[in-house]
């Protein structure tokens, strides 16, 4: 719980540091729309993510979807690889608000849903491939990110254009396992082993870092 309000603490302390400052400027800032496509996902997990952005003055709004992500071999560490497990993601989900401090940069407070699939790794019979254990965790952070429209001066199509790098810092809140672990005989250590409930960044840890493409297109122009 600690963790939960320190996190919602330094998002407001933030948003109101700007807001003052931020009245008279609203005029500069336009109504946008992003499509956008996580890179990091495709190339590192064998999956897809696709997030939708709304901005409104200040006011930001996202939606996020991720599907199919796989990590095992050296996409794993720590307790995955010592127990020889990988790990199926049929989908991490959830939303974001935040505020806009000006067209290129915004802070995003998230709440995301992720359910984790845990298997045997290994390139034994495929008897010895079943599912361990399957759960879904809930973790709460924010999200710094950067909107870059690298054509933003040309006249045609090509303005909307944009990249967008992100940091994300999702510790994990909760999981549907009891006590946020999963205790289990490993058929390949010979040992009894204890699965934690995972993180839902890289490498087991809260921190995510990802570029995003796609395009913005300006809904209404001040």
């Amino acid at each position: 719980m600690n963790k939960v309000l320190g996190i919602i603490a330094i998002f407001f302390f933030l948003y109101y540091a700007q807001s003052a400052q931020a009245q008279n400027e609203n005029s500069s800032l336009d109504t946008r729309v992003n499509l956008l496509f996580g890179l990091n996902q495709p190339i590192f997990a064998n999956g897809f993510n696709v997030e939708g952005n709304f901005f409104y003055k200040r006011l930001a709004f996202d939606y996020s979807h991720g599907v199919l992500l796989d990590f095992s071999g050296n996409t794993v560490s720590g307790e995955l690889a010592d127990q020889q497990l990988k790990v199926h993601m049929p989908y991490t989900t959830g939303f974001g608000v935040g505020y806009r401090f000006n067209h290129w940069f915004n802070l995003r407070l998230e709440p995301k849903w992720h359910r984790f699939e845990i298997s045997y790794d290994s390139d034994t019979p495929l008897e010895i491939e079943e599912e361990i254990v399957s759960y879904n965790t809930f973790s709460l952070g924010v999200g710094a990110y950067v909107n870059w429209c690298p054509f933003a001066k040309k006249t045609n199509a090509l303005n909307g254009i944009m990249v967008a790098p992100s940091i994300r810092y999702w510790p994990r809140i909760s999981s549907s396992l009891n006590g946020n672990e999963f205790t289990y005989d490993n058929r390949l250590t010979g040992q009894t082993e204890t699965h934690e409930a995972m993180q839902a960044g890289i490498n087991n840890t809260p921190f995510i870092f990802n570029v995003s493409v796609g395009y913005s297109l300006p809904i209404k122009k001040k």
